[in-house]
């Protein structure tokens, strides 16, 4: 089989549900893959493609894995599905079980940004808001899962999620004309993304389509580094994360033996980025190229302009930056970066006044 009818058929034979029917009517995956040649006004000294999956449904990535979890579910008879989440996977579970007319139940974080709360209500989901952290979350949503007989959506409970995520690696090898990149710059809280994107590609790999796996690079906030920090170790030592970029604020990263092994087996890399380096970076992106990505979504941009800094990338190389959520997620961690000026009059004595170097030409 060829990779143009593997596409044709939804790449249903290496997808573990029986009927592209069992998807959601929505449009998920098949995002936009931009080609950006110049930054600050410089040449880009390498090929640069920003993957921008804040164009699905729910704005995030995670709808790749919800749908697939609810297709399955739907094939199974299971209705309600439950999910611990700081948010974004939450939501997308949310707006899935929405089209298609199960039930969500969601576990979140009280300190989740209110933006992701009011999607997750907004879609009719059952939200449940807990005095702890995700990890919190994640624990008593098993816990729950095993009293009440509900479906758990849970990245690194449920390996379906996986196996959704790593339909990018699809996409990715189509929308660069059938050819890998060199390298790939990923967020990473507890690893299911870039297990997915790993995944996906080690898939094209045995099927004959490519011969050799991309560098993926793992980016983590420094305040919450527990897979990157743990790479050299077969067991995580985990300690409290404490980072702007919510979606990627995880103790214990609940996929860390699986990202790992990918890391180490195709020689990944990892790299730490401050809580200032993001922020900077979300900026940097939104006023440079028009992507208005959420701080999580943004540390694997400041990865990449860490690696540009250092001169880690060769100029004849590939690059592509996964742009996992939209910026409209969580508008408080932006606000210290956000400066609005005072208002004035409207008049045009009070315009020139007021914005002393106002360019009207």
């Amino acid at each position: 089989m060829d990779f143009r009818t593997l596409k044709i058929n939804g790449f249903l034979d290496i997808l573990p549900i029986e009927s592209l029917a069992s998807l959601p009517n929505l449009k998920i995956g098949d995002t936009p893959l931009y080609i950006f040649e110049k930054l600050s006004g410089a040449k880009v000294p390498f090929t640069l493609f920003l993957k921008d999956d804040s164009q699905n449904p729910t704005f995030s990535f995670k709808d790749r894995a919800s749908a697939l979890v609810s297709a399955f579910a739907k094939e199974k008879g299971l209705n309600t599905i439950v999910a611990a989440s700081t948010g974004n996977a939450g939501s997308s579970l949310a707006g899935i079980c929405a089209a298609q007319g199960q039930k969500a139940i969601i576990m979140v974080p009280e300190t989740a940004p209110m933006a992701k709360l009011t999607q997750i209500m907004m879609y009719g989901a059952t939200i449940v808001p807990l005095k702890g952290s995700y990890d919190d979350a994640f624990d008593l949503s098993v816990a729950a899962t095993q009293e009440f007989g509900w479906y758990n959506r849970n990245t690194a409970y449920n390996p379906l999620t996986i196996e959704g995520k790593k339909t990018v690696a699809f996409e990715l090898f189509e929308q660069l004309d059938h050819k890998t990149p060199d390298r790939i710059f990923v967020s990473v809280g507890d690893g299911v993304i870039i297990a997915g994107v790993f995944k996906g590609f080690e898939d094209l790999m045995k099927l004959g389509f490519i011969d050799k796996m991309p560098c993926i690079v793992a980016v983590q906030a420094k305040g919450s580094d527990n897979l990157v920090r743990n790479l050299s170790h077969e067991h995580f030592e985990a300690k409290a994360s404490n980072t702007i970029a919510d979606s990627i604020s995880v103790d214990a990263p609940r996929n860390f033996h699986m990202a790992r092994q990918f890391i180490k087996k195709y020689n990944g890399q990892g790299l730490t980025i401050s809580d200032e380096e993001i922020l900077n970076a979300a900026s940097t992106l939104a006023k440079q190229t028009g992507i208005f990505t959420e701080p999580a979504s943004a540390a694997a941009y400041a990865g990449m302009l860490q690696y540009l800094k250092e001169q880690k990338i060769d100029p004849d190389s590939t690059n592509v930056v996964m742009l996992t959520g939209s910026g409209l997620k969580d508008l408080k961690a932006i606000q210290e970066i956000v400066k609005i000026s005072e208002s004035v009059s409207p008049t045009i004595e009070k315009l020139k006044r007021h914005y002393n170097n106002f360019d009207v030409t």
